[in-house]
């Protein structure tokens, strides 16, 4: 392939408006890659820590003693994060003296659910973004096909013999607008499809732990009637 005929000759012989395209679906394919890389590795910890969090909490560790380990950390996140906000909005409701069993029950869930919502928003980050760029990259880059071939049939009609060789040219720096176009967009809905099953998963997970996490407190509620009592000792599952 000659010089001319390469992908680099033809993008700076192709029009300004073309050039254009194909320097923002450069744009956007890298963003994407940027972000599928961070996202990827974001939903990877977050597997991770739950997993040991798990562990961890379904060992029969007194949930005292678990608040204040996690507490502790500069960075908590996740199960982690949702067991934190719940354990402390019980604690704290339980040394009030008016607030009924349900009064605890409903604001320990709602603060939860609180957080959950927050952990759900931070996994979910910029997956907008590969959503957008997988949806309109392709009608960008077409954008830009139609563009160069009509350009290319302009020229061609101020000649009186059209060759192959005239309009090739045209076409094939069209053509490649279309397949950046591609190339944008069939990482990023394979990436988002991926993501969105996973942060799905992990939100039912979490889900799941509120809910068990809730009765283990209903029943130390219900077991425990005194709040000045038993907000003073540590917390058994």
């Amino acid at each position: 392939m000659s010089s001319e005929m390469s992908i680099i000759g033809l993008f700076m012989q192709a029009s300004l408006l073309v050039q254009l395209v194909m320097m923002l679906l450069l744009i956007t394919s890298i963003a994407s890659w940027t972000f599928i890389f961070q996202r990827n590795k974001a939903l990877s910890s977050a597997r991770a820590e739950m997993k040991k969090f798990e562990d961890k909490f379904w060992s029969g560790i007194d949930l005292s003693r678990l608040y204040q380990e996690l507490s502790a950390r500069p960075s908590l996140q996740g199960m982690g994060r949702i067991f934190c906000s719940g354990f402390k909005e019980f604690v704290r409701l339980r040394k009030t003296s008016h607030t009924s069993g349900q009064g605890i029950m409903d604001g320990t869930y709602r603060a939860m659910r609180v957080t959950l919502s927050r952990e759900v928003d931070e996994l979910e980050s910029r997956l907008p973004f590969l959503a957008t760029a997988g949806s309109i990259s392709p009608y960008i880059g077409l954008f830009g096909t139609v563009w160069g071939i009509m350009n290319a049939f302009i020229a061609l009609g101020e000649v009186q013999q059209a060759t192959l060789a005239m309009v090739a040219p045209g076409i094939a720096e069209a053509l490649i607008a279309t397949a950046m176009g591609l190339f944008a967009a069939i990482p990023s809905v394979i990436a988002y499809n991926r993501f969105s099953h996973q942060v799905e998963k992990l939100e039912n997970s979490y889900g799941n732990f509120m809910e068990e996490f809730s009765s283990i407190l209903h029943r130390q509620v219900m077991s425990s009637p005194s709040p000045d009592a038993s907000a003073q000792s540590g917390i058994q599952q």
